[in-house]
């Protein structure tokens, strides 16, 4: 693979993934409630996800699930009804969903992971950006097997390093002692990025 179109791919991928959403929420929210080692299993979640994609997308897979209609709905709709329900919950609950707090209750690795996972899969903008991008990066004269886990391995840790830092940032703010009512409305920002996240993807269709 050419070290300027891999360079482009890496840079592509690692501005997506900087972009805040969803996942940098969740995984934020959980470096601000629990240590370092279990936040980091919502990191791994996440990126385990994307990972999924990304093999989903180089083995063409993705690209049935996108042209199936009723695949697409199915993964689009249970994103939209997830992310209306943490949104939801951040807005209306008395503790809110993002808890800036580190006396919150304990919660097991397998939950923790699951969250980082299920957001992210919630997510089809993800699997479409994966579709579309690899067919791009892919040079036919090259072993396209190294191509492919050159990128896959490249995602994986840009998602690792990304969004351990988003779960570092979530437990700054929770060592800065905040007032309940910068909490609060930190929580209330979250709830309305999920929700406008969830209904803008109530909108969104994929186009052969």
């Amino acid at each position: 693979m050419d070290i300027e179109l891999y360079l482009i791919f890496l840079v592509s991928t690692v501005m997506l993934i900087l972009v805040p959403g969803p996942a940098a929420i969740t995984v934020a929210a959980q470096g601000a409630s629990y240590s370092p080692n279990k936040s980091f299993l919502g990191v791994l979640g996440v990126a385990s996800a994307d990972v999924i994609f990304f093999a989903l997308s180089a083995t063409g897979i993705a690209s049935l699930i996108l042209t199936s209609n009723l695949l697409f709905s199915l993964i689009k709709w249970f994103g939209v009804v997830y992310l209306l329900y943490l949104g939801v919950t951040a807005l209306f609950s008395k503790s809110g969903a993002i808890k800036i707090n580190k006396k919150i209750v304990k919660s097991s690795h397998t939950k923790l992971f699951s969250q980082g996972l299920v957001v992210q899969l919630a997510n089809p903008k993800a699997l479409m950006y994966f579709s579309a991008l690899l067919p791009q990066f892919v040079d036919p004269d090259e072993p396209i097997l190294f191509q492919m886990f050159l990128m896959g391995f490249s995602c994986l840790l840009a998602d690792i390093l990304v969004y351990s830092l988003f779960s570092h940032m979530g437990a700054r703010l929770a060592k800065q002692k905040m007032k309940s009512w910068v909490i609060n409305l930190i929580n209330k920002t979250a709830g309305v990025t999920l929700i406008a996240t969830g209904i803008k993807m109530a909108s969104l269709e994929y186009k052969n």
